[in-house]
């Protein structure tokens, strides 16, 4: 790819410029030759990448108290008295289908801003959307309300997805970039296990009226998302997008004041950077270029993308949507009590990418990801096979479930740090964007509208062939993770996928 076109009449176009370049300023194009990659990935774990992750990684947990709280509330809101007329079917089906839904606009909608206009921007806007949505959602007085603010809550954490994974891999040193990611897209099980206890708290009609403690939990939700938000400010934005956007100067001060704080922390000097890249710099990419370089010119790292996301979709926004229908419909937990196990799942999803996460940076993505999706997806089908057997209670069922999503959140992890590396940096967010809507519309919308038909009709049958679909979409996705992954560990991102306003040497 050229830098610009060559002049009527020479001299020959002079050297890249070390640095800055030419118009370096807001919103300028010019050829520049940096090193600020190489010196963002050299850089030693510090308290500058703990803010990142705090600011960046724990809306996860709002996420994860969003997708519970309405699992476990279901019960509650179809009772007489809950102040809202719906059925429970309807909060786990038409209510869950229309939240993914609106995740899935919002991850394509914000994904292709989040490229354009910078990751920093994207993420606060998102989480604003987040925050007004869920507010809104505790008033719900009709159906038609839920329905709508649910889809709109989806359509901020759509957002989320696409500019902070996005954010947070250009901001991560390469050594732990795939422990990081798999860490902070765990937590957000964290929010899961207080969502479910929360509920049980909310839920207790000793303690809170029907019509009011369902309310209070989103409420919750709210204030957890302004504390975020106020810590948000100080994430920056990411060096590597503002060096190729016409921002140099903003990508070398910025990154020149992380060095210094870090050697001030550390007490001893960095070392030098060991490689330089440069590039044409751009104010935009058109959708068409990202298309083209996505589909056609990366063709096994886009079935990949879309086999991960497929597989881990179907098994999390199909089935974990319908544990507490399982529970009260087949083994008569009151609802009041579906949360407490809950609880336990959750914990189980957590402990799997804490664990196994370093394994990623250690042990390579081609053999953890495979291994991850595999062998979840066979624990599945030995969880179904005892569950239509009848040698299943709700407390075996939940450890059975326990170990699987042990595996499969790690699994489920990799699947948004794989698509969030293995294409160029301009394409990232829509990239992101794209594999998550495709994927999880196809499990996340259709799976919860299907598994809520399942499980109501309280035959065993149906829920074991539920069971057995998602175990066979996460083995097919391991399948294929084992011929086409990336060995991406501890590379950097310009080295696994060429930015594509590189200029050639």
């Amino acid at each position: 790819m050229t830098a610009s076109s060559t002049p009527a009449a020479p001299p020959p176009p002079p050297e890249p410029e070390r640095g800055l370049g030419q118009g370096s300023g807001p919103g300028s194009e010019a050829t520049v030759t940096t090193a600020v990659p190489a010196r963002l990935d050299r850089l030693p774990w510090s308290r500058w990448h703990w803010m990142i992750v705090i600011g960046l990684g724990t809306v996860w947990i709002l996420d994860g108290l969003e997708v519970t709280t309405v699992g476990n509330i279901a019960g509650r809101l179809s009772e007489e008295g809950s102040g809202l007329a719906i059925s429970s079917a309807q909060v786990t089906g038409i209510a869950a289908a229309l939240y993914v839904a609106g995740a899935c606009a919002g991850a394509l909608f914000f994904g292709r801003l989040t490229d354009k206009f910078g990751r920093k921007k994207l993420f606060m806007v998102t989480l604003a959307v987040y925050l007004g949505a869920t507010a809104l959602t505790a008033l719900s007085f009709e159906a038609w309300w839920f329905f709508l603010f649910r889809f709109l809550t989806g359509f901020g954490i759509g957002g989320e997805y696409a500019a902070i994974n996005s954010a947070i891999d250009e901001l991560i040193p390469s050594k732990y970039r795939g422990r990081v990611d798999l860490i902070i897209n765990g937590s957000y099980w964290l929010g899961a296990i207080g969502g479910s206890l929360l509920s049980v708290v909310m839920l207790n009609t000793d303690i809170f009226p029907k019509d009011l403690g369902w309310r209070l939990t989103f409420a919750m939700g709210v204030v957890l998302g302004l504390v975020i938000l106020l810590v948000r400010r100080h994430v920056p934005e990411s060096p590597r997008w503002q060096f190729i956007h016409g921002r140099s100067e903003e990508a070398e001060a910025l990154v020149s004041s992380v060095e210094r704080e870090i050697e001030q922390e550390k007490g001893a000097p960095l070392p030098p950077p060991d490689r330089e890249i440069t590039i044409h710099q751009r104010k935009s990419i058109g959708f068409g270029l990202i298309a083209k370089t996505v589909f056609r010119d990366y063709p096994k790292r886009a079935t990949l993308g879309l086999s991960l996301f497929v597989g881990q979709a179907f098994l999390y926004n199909a089935i974990t949507f319908g544990f507490g229908a399982i529970l009260t419909k087949f083994y008569d937990v009151p609802s009041g009590s579906t949360g407490y196990y809950f609880a336990v799942i959750a914990a189980g999803n957590f402990l799997g990418p804490l664990f196994l996460g370093k394994l990623f940076d250690t042990v390579g993505r081609r053999i953890m990801i495979s291994s991850t999706y595999i062998v979840s997806g066979v624990l599945l089908f030995v969880t179904a096979w005892l569950f239509d057997r009848g040698s299943l209670s709700a407390a075996t069922l939940t450890a059975c479930w326990c170990v699987v999503l042990f595996f499969a959140s790690a699994g489920a992890s990799s699947a948004y740090l794989t698509v969030s590396e293995i294409f160029p940096m301009e394409t990232r967010a829509m990239a992101i964007a794209f594999f998550y809507a495709i994927g999880t519309a196809a499990g996340g919308i259709s799976g919860p509208l299907i598994f809520a038909k399942l499980t109501e009709s309280g035959v065993v049958g149906d829920t074991v062939l539920a069971f057995q679909i998602g175990a066979g979409l996460m083995c097919a996705a391991g399948l294929v993770a084992a011929v086409f992954a990336v060995k991406a560990e501890r590379r950097s991102l310009e080295d696994i996928a060429e930015p594509l306003s590189s200029v050639k040497a």
